[in-house]
């Protein structure tokens, strides 16, 4: 299922790769890893050059930029338990990226250079980055939805609107390169730990950015992947419940351990939230559209 929304920017413009309006829980999700996920090399060597040229500028103008691993997004596989819509169980193709390859390609601004014309998504995106970010919809108890504003530090989207996220990390399960898993054995018990921070990586993430306790949090739900189509970022986005009340939220946001990633935390209705995606990335304004799909799959229910 892919549907690509613009409004007339294309930095806002995104589009769903995956919808699933009914939610995943964590045993409907798994995730391969595997090296024939990772980026192809493209054949402009000019090009390909570009990447640690534009890294080793970035690098002189802030020395504290770290070139981390990331899972890199490669597409996904469905099937369906008894054919409906409610059974379906969703693999995430991954690979291995770094933060270094992201900034030469993704963020290169000939980035669109890299693109190959192919209306299948991995295949159009084989020579990027693609590193998999995540993104949650958490609905506080008094029914408001949580945004943060982007600091004006940060690398991507300064001052924006998002909802709280990042990235599933592999140094969380002990991935620094592809060795880790050769064996059968090995590879299904790594595929297994790859599934599980998909889920606990968000957790994490919304955990450190606006303060709350893992113990109000719901089982995470996931419900899509969306893209946007500047720089083609992707990203997994989840629903959470929170059980506290969003007076509790702000008081607890200022004590947030990644609280310098954000200048303000909001709690807001639906309504508000379709106001402010005009300030968004476009990755997040398909994870609240991601969202809303489920809303009235839920009314329909």
């Amino acid at each position: 299922m892919e549907k690509e929304v613009g409004n007339g920017c294309s930095s806002l413009a995104y589009k769903l790769l995956f919808s699933c309006p009914f939610g995943l829980s964590q045993p409907q999700l798994s995730a391969v890893f595997d090296e024939s996920y990772d980026r192809i090399p493209h054949s402009d060597s000019n090009l390909e050059n570009s990447i640690s040229q534009i890294w080793d500028q970035r690098v002189q103008k802030n020395g504290s930029l770290f070139n981390g691993k990331k899972f890199r997004y490669g597409g996904y596989s469905q099937k369906s338990g008894d054919g409906s819509k409610k059974e379906s169980y969703v693999c995430l193709h991954l690979g291995l990226t770094d933060y270094r390859t992201f900034v030469g390609t993704n963020l290169n601004p000939s980035w669109e250079k890299f693109l190959v014309a192919s209306e299948d998504d991995p295949t159009q995106c084989q020579h990027t980055s693609s590193p998999l970010g995540n993104g949650a919809i958490v609905e506080t108890s008094d029914q408001k939805i949580v945004l943060l504003q982007r600091s004006d530090n940060v690398g991507e989207f300064p001052g924006h609107f998002v909802f709280p996220g990042g990235h599933p990390e592999p140094q969380e399960v002990g991935i620094e390169t592809h060795e880790y898993c050769k064996g059968s054995k090995d590879s299904e018990l790594v595929n297994k730990k790859v599934s599980q921070e998909m889920f606990e990586s968000i957790i994490r993430e919304v955990v450190e950015e606006i303060g709350v306790p893992a113990t109000s949090l719901s089982d995470p739900l996931f419900i899509g992947i969306s893209r946007r189509v500047l720089n083609v970022r992707p990203a997994i986005f989840f629903f959470i419940k929170c059980s506290l009340e969003s007076k509790e939220i702000h008081q607890l946001y200022s004590k947030a351990q990644d609280g310098y990633e954000s200048t303000q935390l909001y709690t807001v209705s639906m309504i508000e939230v379709e106001h402010m995606t005009l300030k968004m990335p476009g990755c997040h304004q398909g994870g609240f559209a991601l969202y809303k799909l489920m809303v009235e799959a839920l009314k329909k229910n």
